[in-house]
């Protein structure tokens, strides 16, 4: 057992910081365009790269033999090494300043911002958030705020809430195996929770394989741009409430607010509970 002295100890990691260069190509866009089924034009240097497509870039790049049993990189480097054992994504917070253009150059500073400590009705859970600041030549393209929790090996069914009526739009999503692997290859996500079957169900305890967390955020998003009639967004938030599996299809529904000035969003389970909370703000 794990105490909250040991936990609160994590705090030390508050103001740590990471840094990493990247550019923005072409074939992780491609790839992204493919899962999500749509139909654009390949995009061409200097074009807007779609909103969240910086969770593209930037990617982990820890050996094999560092792996932890979980497919994450070992802990204890940028992120502090929680030792509870179930690392999920909580949710996001984002503001975008002007697009992120093909083929630029760009910058990403990450500082952990909070780590706090818990008690849910399934035990200790730790939430560490990070502030993700991208930068292009030019300046500030977007910040991205993002929790992680961290929980024990037992885990109590979230209460359900009731998804929002009426949507004005509404759209099925069948989160089979192929959407879950092609998502982990294009993001070089190596969480085994979303691939590998066996791990999953008798190891972590799951009814079957899990939707990510930013995938559910980036169909929510997409759906969002469907719906904008042409406007850019100025920010989006995102919180995970439930679960997600491939067991069942999904539901993305949204209606704009009632000041026209966002659009409000959900993702829901098959049987009409939130899933994922959601609102992108329209510029």
């Amino acid at each position: 057992m794990t105490d909250d002295k040991t936990l609160e100890r994590f705090r030390e990691w508050i103001g740590r910081t990471e840094e990493r260069v990247d550019e923005i190509t072409v074939a992780p866009l491609v790839s992204l365009a493919a899962l999500l089924d749509r139909d654009d034009p390949p995009p061409r240097a200097g074009d807007a790269a779609p909103p969240l497509a910086h969770w593209l870039y930037f990617l982990p790049s820890y050996r094999q033999s560092q792996a932890g049993p979980d497919g994450h990189a070992a802990r204890g480097e940028f992120l502090p090494p929680v030792p509870l054992p179930r690392r999920m994504w909580a949710g996001s917070r984002l503001e975008f300043a002007k697009p992120l253009r093909v083929g630029s150059r760009v910058r990403r500073l990450s500082r952990i911002v909070d780590v706090v400590t818990k008690h849910g009705r399934s035990g200790a859970l730790v939430f560490v958030t990070v502030r993700h600041e991208v930068s292009d030549e030019a300046g500030l393209v977007l910040s991205d705020e993002h929790d992680i929790v961290y929980r024990g090996e037992s885990g109590a069914t979230p209460p359900a809430t009731p998804a929002p009526t009426p949507a004005a739009w509404q759209r099925e999503i069948h989160p089979d195996p192929l959407l879950l692997f092609r998502y982990s290859a294009v993001t070089f996500n190596g969480h085994r929770i979303h691939y590998d079957q066996p791990y999953v169900t008798q190891v972590e305890g799951y009814p079957g394989l899990v939707v990510h967390g930013p995938l559910t955020s980036t169909l929510l998003i997409d759906f969002a741009r469907d719906h904008a009639r042409g406007r850019a967004l100025a920010s989006f938030e995102a919180q995970a409430r439930a679960p997600l599996f491939d067991t069942a299809a999904l539901e993305l529904r949204g209606r704009p607010s009632a000041d026209g000035r966002a659009i409000e969003l959900w993702a829901a389970t098959p049987d009409g509970t939130v899933a994922m909370s959601a609102r992108a703000d329209l510029a």
